[in-house]
């Protein structure tokens, strides 16, 4: 069975989210894809090159968003499971569930990297979309 669908997203360590903002937009292209305050104190910005579906997250090394890798599952409860029987290094007991975002859920993999499995409804449609 497989549990990864596709790379969502990639975070990128920022001195700084607004002179990071400029620099993806005004010198490399990209556009905004998402930039909001999470929580208080935890700011996404994302963006994305035109034509690609997968982002880039600009965040401060300080971030309470995880500096990651996001990809996609189709059921993020069984890839939770799954991660949890591997022995992973799990940094969420149960799903993270907010109003407005897929489950989702973060962990290392065996060389400290991290990674955050979001559940991908509809990938297909998605790359569809792009073609």
């Amino acid at each position: 069975m497989t549990i990864t669908t596709r790379v969502l997203s990639v975070s990128v360590p920022v001195a700084d989210q607004d002179a990071a903002l400029r620099f993806y937009t005004e010198v490399l292209g990209c556009e905004v894809r998402t930039d909001v305050e999470v929580w208080p104190g935890a700011r996404l910005v994302e963006v994305v090159p035109p034509g690609s579906n997968v982002s880039l997250v600009l965040l401060p090394p300080d971030s309470q968003i995880p500096v990651a890798i996001r990809l996609g599952t189709p059921d993020a409860q069984q890839a939770h499971d799954i991660i949890r029987r591997a022995g992973v290094t799990l940094h969420n007991k149960d799903l993270i569930r907010m109003e407005g975002v897929p489950a989702m859920f973060s962990f290392t993999d065996p060389d400290g990297n991290g990674l955050v499995y979001l559940e991908d409804t509809n990938p297909e449609e998605e790359h569809r979309s792009n073609d």
